[in-house]
């Protein structure tokens, strides 16, 4: 076959129109699981409608700038922060509380942003997991908002997409996974400060390590409901994920190693990507998602950098045609051309639909296991390629798949499905050629993120 013909066919693999051409790919899932069925129904059980109210009502405390009112119960930052909250305790109350609801919260001072004390505060509800309480998945969104200028905290900025479109989403997920149970826990953000400085995921950041959380996914989602763009495109059928390369606490050691054995495009946030990428194919209908190598956009940043400063694997969703004359701007006309964040520049469906996607993919990883520890690999100068990692005493296990692709492939192309074991070796896969990794899966069938092997790919996020 042709290279040409080869890369068809293995895009073709990628979309699900062929099964993998590797004759060593296996399944051992005959027909869907209740929990594959289930991933179907919470993609569909999304409310665009929920979504617009939530917006509505965000929209209607006119500013919610990170140094705006406090006391007020109508405008200001304050007043949105407890209706969030009032929100968390009303989807509590109808799944018989199983919503921990807390504020995550610090006063700060002396930044160029922030100068005078200021109580920056997070609203957080925790649905604990079954069997892993401690093991965690979250979805995040930025309450607070801005005009032209940063430090105008008293004109009207109603933050329709940027992001109340985000913190919508993250009720809306609550309100649908709070439903179901799972085995590890799933967060739910609405992070404050983000327009200042990233203060709020910094403080959550800093929370999860002091109450060791293990957390194995941040979906941050900044502007998720704009389909029209600056460029002139409408598309409401794609959306980006931005995932960074090597963790930024690598060690000069650490770096050593993957020069010498790859790994620059499969952090554990790279991976994470290659996994919400996966669940846009499987379960989320006519979306399509463009994989970003990059942090965040060009010189820009968000709430999931200080997670990813921590070692945390974190990625940012989004819209793909952003509107700059939406963003960040003082609400006026100018040479007929109108300015301003307001709600009739978001699509509802549209921010359904991505939220679909992060319900779907925390759901999907809080039901399989953990991602696998300590994977390792070897095969120099041989002609088979061994992985292992670390044996699992979980139950909810009924094996491994090994996934390998061609280095210059953006996602896995085969797999071999193996038995709850902890070393396999695939015959005549030559390691020089590839790029390897292995996934969990549980006794339904459902698969963690793929893990490549050793620090570079850990979702161990303190990794020494």
């Amino acid at each position: 076959m042709s290279n040409l013909g080869l890369k068809l066919v293995n895009r073709l693999i990628k979309y699900g129109v062929l099964a993998s051409l590797s004759s060593v790919t296996l399944t051992s899932f005959a027909g869907e699981s209740t929990q594959q069925a289930s991933l179907h129904k919470i993609a569909q059980e999304i409310s665009a409608q929920r979504i617009e109210s939530d917006i509505q009502t965000l929209v209607g405390f006119g500013t919610r700038h990170t140094l705006s009112e406090t006391k007020s119960d109508t405008r200001g930052i304050g007043a949105a922060r407890r209706w969030i909250k009032k929100e968390f305790e009303a989807i509590s109350a109808q799944c018989g509380g199983c919503l921990e609801i807390i504020e995550v919260k610090q006063t700060i001072s002396g930044e160029k942003r922030i100068p005078n004390p200021v109580e920056v505060v997070n609203i957080i509800a925790i649905q604990r997991g079954g069997t892993e309480p401690n093991r965690m998945v979250m979805m995040s969104g930025d309450i607070d908002s801005r005009v032209s200028d940063v430090m105008d905290f008293t004109s009207d900025a109603p933050g329709a997409n940027d992001n109340a479109s985000g913190v919508a989403g993250v009720i809306e997920a609550a309100r649908v996974l709070s439903k179901y149970t799972f085995n590890g826990s799933v967060v739910y953000a609405a992070l404050s400060g983000e327009e200042q400085g990233l203060f709020g995921g910094k403080i959550l950041t800093a929370y999860a390590q002091k109450n060791n959380w293990q957390v194995h996914g941040v979906l941050n989602n900044d502007m998720i409901g704009n389909i029209t763009g600056i460029n002139g495109v409408t598309d409401n059928t794609t959306a980006r994920i931005f995932s960074e390369g090597t963790r930024v606490v690598e060690t000069k050691e650490q770096a050593r190693t993957r020069r010498f054995t790859g790994g620059e495009v499969d952090s554990a946030s790279r991976n994470l990507a290659r996994y919400i990428d996966t669940i846009a194919d499987k379960y989320i209908e006519n979306l399509d998602t463009m994989l970003v190598y990059r942090l965040d956009r060009f010189a820009r940043g968000g709430h999931h950098r200080p997670f990813n400063d921590a070692g945390f694997a974190a990625v940012r969703i989004m819209e793909t045609n952003e509107h700059y004359d939406r963003q960040h701007q003082d609400l006026r006309t100018e040479n007929g051309i109108v300015y301003g964040d307001t709600i009739d520049g978001v699509d509802f469906d549209y921010a359904a639909k991505l939220t679909s996607l992060n319900a779907v993919s925390l759901a999907s990883m809080s039901w399989a296991p953990a991602p696998p520890k300590e994977v390792k690999i070897s095969g120099a100068v041989r002609a088979s390629t061994t992985l292992s990692w670390q044996p699992s005493d979980d139950k909810n296990i009924a094996g491994y798949k090994i996934y390998w692709r061609y280095t210059s492939e953006p996602q896995w192309q085969y797999s071999q499905w193996v038995d709850n074991v902890s070393e396999f070796t695939l015959k005549n896969v030559v390691i020089d050629n590839y790029y390897f990794g292995v996934a969990s899966v549980n006794k339904q069938g459902v698969e963690s993120p793929v893990v490549f092997p050793g620090d570079v790919g850990s979702f161990d996020h303190n990794i020494k």
